[in-house]
Formats: structure tokens, sequence, C-alpha cells
């Protein structure tokens, strides 16, 4: 039997919940279909407030897409020092940074075309 294709819609609602579930900060999608020659259909980023919850919400969103959609990343790297870890689900890349780290290479600014959706927290 082959396996069901996993939409980009799914994918994406089941990492943010696993950002969530760590209390992952700064939640943003940024939809790259329009550009040309992007790497990816979308970026997800976040951050969080140490090495340890970035390593916590890596381990939560490997978790919860293995659990739910029985998929798993096709690379993950930098999780030694853990200040940028990216997962790369093939159509979406999941960018994990601490703040400064974050600030110092503003993803979001080098891909400002695309269209970034802000996703709020309440915790």
């Amino acid at each position: 039997m082959a396996k069901e294709k996993i939409s980009s819609d799914q994918l994406i609602s089941v990492i943010i919940s696993g950002i969530e579930d760590v209390k992952g900060n700064e939640i943003n999608i940024l939809d790259l279909r329009d550009i040309e020659n992007s790497v990816c259909d979308y970026f997800i980023i976040c951050e969080g407030t140490s090495n340890t919850q970035v390593n916590a919400i890596v381990k939560s969103i490997q978790k919860k897409v293995s659990k739910t959609l029985k998929d798993h990343p096709w690379h993950v790297e930098g999780e030694d020092n853990a200040e940028w870890v990216l997962m790369d689900y093939v159509n979406v890349v999941v960018h994990v940074f601490q703040r400064h780290i974050r600030d110092y290479y503003d993803i979001e600014s080098l891909w400002g075309d695309a269209k970034t959706t802000v996703i709020e927290t309440n915790y």
C-alpha cells in the first residue's frame, strides 16, 4: 500500500502544535511558494530561550510529527550547540533559534518577499 502524501498544511499544523507544547516563542510561517528559486514551500521559524528549550522544541516537533503523521525529518542539523537547529521536512523547513542567533541572521528579512503568518501564542 502506498504511503499517503502528507499535505504541507497538515505538517505545518502538527509542527506548530509541537512548538506550542513546549512553549516555543515568536512563531512565524513564511510562505515561499511564489518566490523564484526558493529551497522549499514554507519556513517555520520560532525561538527558545536556551539551548535546553531549543532542544526540547526540536524533540517535541519530531515526536509529534512521527506520532501523528508517521513522518520524520529528512535532515536535522545544529543540535550539538542548539543555537540554531534546522529541521528539513523537504517542503517545510523548520528553524528553531535562540533569540540572539535569530536576530543576527534575520531570516525573515532575507526572505522579505515571503508572505508571513505570525502565530499568536497564549502563554
